[in-house]
């Protein structure tokens, strides 16, 4: 692959995608790529990943987000782990001896059973902070039935929203979790408009993988 060559902005760019990426796990967000680079508009940050697309050091993903080109992954220290690999066995009553094996690897499979009826979605925006859902932070998404305080992806008019669903008598109340925003109510007459597209199960950011609490143990 011919790969034309970055300027020295370029290349600050790509070097710092890949170092917090290398760190965290996960890709920046237009708005900390922004705020490392002192960027006064998102457009810039566009503009960089625009340029290493066209280089062919980034690609676009079936989701219309950015990926490090596959060629680059393995020299670049990023290449994916299938899973977490099991090390051995200890003990949780006395004291014996270490048993070190190979026991194969923690998969996705096994801590999420119901695999192909998730999906994820990046966050944008704060409305959810109190519930520990940050802007940045993927939420894990499932197919499944929403029950009251569930919280959910609602898609209404063609816009999306992370919220704490309830079915009262006046209609839909959409609940924030934080005190910054305002309830969103949705009347019964336009119900036809509003279309629950996921049931939150967990999050993934910088820290890990967490996965929403059952409501049994919740209260």
């Amino acid at each position: 692959m011919d790969n034309g060559q970055l300027t020295r902005k370029q290349k600050e760019f790509f070097d710092f995608i890949i170092d917090y990426k290398k760190e965290y796990d996960v890709w920046p967000t237009y708005r900390e790529i922004a705020d490392a680079f002192n960027y006064k508009s998102p457009n810039s940050v566009t503009q960089n990943i625009q340029a290493l697309l066209k280089k062919e050091y980034l690609i676009r993903t079936h989701d219309e987000e950015y990926d490090i080109h596959p060629n680059f992954e393995e020299n670049l220290g990023l290449k994916k782990n299938s899973g977490i690999p099991v090390r051995g066995l200890i003990a949780a009553g006395y004291l014996q001896e270490a048993v070190e094996a190979d026991l194969g690897q923690i998969t996705l499979d096994m801590l999420f059973p119901r695999m192909d009826d998730m999906f994820a979605l990046r966050v944008s925006g704060l409305s959810m902070k109190d519930a520990g859902i940050y802007d940045g932070d993927f939420v894990l998404l499932m197919d499944s039935d929403v029950q009251d305080g569930d919280i959910g992806a609602v898609l209404y008019n063609g816009e999306t929203s992370l919220k704490r669903i309830y079915h009262d008598r006046d209609g839909l109340r959409l609940e924030p979790a934080n005190k910054e925003y305002n309830d969103i109510m949705i009347s019964p007459d336009i119900f036809e408009e509003v279309r629950i597209i996921g049931k939150y199960i967990g999050h993934v950011n910088r820290s890990g993988i967490h996965k929403a609490i059952p409501k049994k143990m919740a209260s």
